[in-house]
């Protein structure tokens, strides 16, 4: 499976540092994705790669992320 870097920080429950790192890594991930984002969260829940707690917590920082981009 992919390097997720938002999965990564909030599995190692660490800080993403500066918005600008942040959004280099986002970027890097975009590029590199392929396939249907909704399935492979759906596979990630099933296999155990992340909890329903990990995604409710990712779902939340996108909303404030994407809150203060607007």
């Amino acid at each position: 499976m992919m390097n997720n870097p938002i999965f990564n920080a909030l599995a190692n429950n660490t800080p993403f540092g500066n918005m600008q790192n942040f959004l280099n890594q986002f970027n890097q991930f975009k590029k590199t994705f392929s396939g249907d984002p909704q399935q492979t969260i759906n596979e990630m829940l099933k296999n155990g790669q992340i909890n329903q707690s990990q995604l409710d917590q990712a779902k939340q920082m996108a909303d404030q992320i994407q809150s203060m981009m607007k």
